[in-house]
């Protein structure tokens, strides 16, 4: 098959769903398969590697690191997409893996040219929207406007104003519908955006999972512990609230901080005090996954966004328990986590303290249980539940059924 992906991002920037899709595409590729990765040009520093599977994207920066970009979904994107796809073999079908503007070209794509569409929804929008602008209804609102009119000749068009109308608008053009995890699989089939929703991971790397547990210790010695936390610093993340309440448990434990975002300024000003806590910048995937197996606990702090998680996944499938503040993540793994509390105002300042302080009192649980030599093991199942040889099976079970009738 000749498999298309459309994001939102390249995949040479920072973020989960794009290290998802650079692992799809390796392990397709294994199978016997094309992929061609579409997704607006990146600019800056590691802009235009020369991939020959990646077709970048007439774009514009959108953020100032510039390491996100936006392509303008429209005609003159439709004939550049057509020109370049038509030098390369006959696709078979479309895999949009986007929620904004990478959604929208990649259906007009597959409409114009009666391909067939799956869609992998990564992103909770009304949650993560909702946490990077007090305007996020106004926001949702002109988001579904901009759906249905880059979508108006797809499907009728969907009304609503939330952010469940504007993916049930996306999933109006899919043959199937993927997530990531059950819990998001169940909210997407409650709130009528799709029925039935394919649960299929995003995975890890068998070989390098491999390498690293090689390379790791056999056993973890008790002793100071040492956590790690890793993503993009945004809001959502709750990166900021994180730090605060590490501060304020006064845990003697070391802590590394991975990734990169708008917001690392503010993080290391929380910490300035503390030697003890570092920031690491972005590294590449086998040096973050040997950070995390040589890790006593991984950290997960977002509440509501993730539509998987993958960081918990990865640490479960290297042997590291995490802390995780999600339930739904929580649930998902099963075992091997110290889970924060869930706080019982509902909204405002107290719900805020009472999360803080939650996650403070697991924190200091978490760092005594590792002193101890008492943490708890992750689920040996999840392994191999987690590898991506497993997860580009089950994905390729999707693509089949959606073309069987095609054939």
């Amino acid at each position: 098959m000749h498999i298309v992906f459309f994001g939102d991002q390249h995949l040479n920037s920072l973020g989960g769903a794009q290290v998802s899709m650079r692992l799809q595409r390796e392990f397709l590729e294994r199978a016997g398969h094309t992929v061609t990765v579409v997704a607006p040009r990146m600019h800056g520093a590691r802009a235009g590697d020369g991939d020959p599977a990646y077709l970048d994207l007439p774009s514009m920066p959108i953020t100032l690191d510039r390491e996100y970009s936006m392509s303008w979904p429209g005609r003159r994107i439709d004939r550049f997409l057509d020109r370049v796809l038509s030098r390369r073999p006959p696709v078979d079908l479309v895999h949009v893996q986007a929620d904004f503007w990478g959604a929208f070209i990649g259906h007009r794509y597959a409409h114009r040219h009666g391909i067939p569409v799956v869609h992998t929804m990564h992103n909770r929008v009304d949650v993560g929207i909702a946490a990077v602008t007090p305007l996020h209804r106004p926001v949702l609102a002109l988001l579904n406007a901009w759906r249905r009119r880059a979508l108006r000749e797809i499907a009728d068009p969907v009304a609503g104003r939330d952010g469940w109308a504007y993916l049930r608008g996306l999933a109006a053009g899919a043959a199937a519908v993927t997530a990531p995890s059950t819990h998001f699989a169940h909210r997407l089939e409650q709130n009528g955006v799709f029925e039935p929703v394919d649960v299929v991971w995003n995975g890890i790397d068998d070989d390098v999972r491999a390498a690293t547990l090689a390379a790791a210790p056999s056993e973890r010695a008790p002793g100071r512990p040492r956590f790690v936390w890793l993503g993009r610093m945004s809001p959502e993340k709750r990166l900021l609230p994180f730090l605060e309440a590490f501060v304020a448990s006064g845990v003697d434990a070391e802590l590394e901080i991975i990734g990169g975002g708008a917001q690392r300024a503010a993080a290391e000003k929380i910490v300035a005090e503390h030697p003890s806590v570092r920031f690491s910048g972005r590294l590449t995937y086998p040096q973050t996954l040997a950070r995390i197996a040589a890790a006593d606990a991984l950290v997960q702090t977002s509440i509501g966004f993730e539509t998987q998680g993958m960081t918990p996944f990865e640490a479960a499938t290297l042997g590291t328990p995490s802390v995780i503040s999600d339930p739904d993540i929580a649930a998902e793994l099963g075992g091997g986590l110290w889970a924060v509390p869930e706080a019982s105002a509902r909204s405002g300042p107290e719900r805020e303290a009472q999360r803080s302080a939650a996650l403070a009192e697991t924190l200091r649980r978490a760092a005594s249980d590792i002193a101890g030599g008492t943490a708890p093991t992750p689920l040996p199942e999840v392994a191999t539940a987690f590898l991506q040889s497993s997860r580009t099976a089950a994905m390729i079970a999707v693509y089949v059924r959606v073309l069987s009738p095609l054939r």
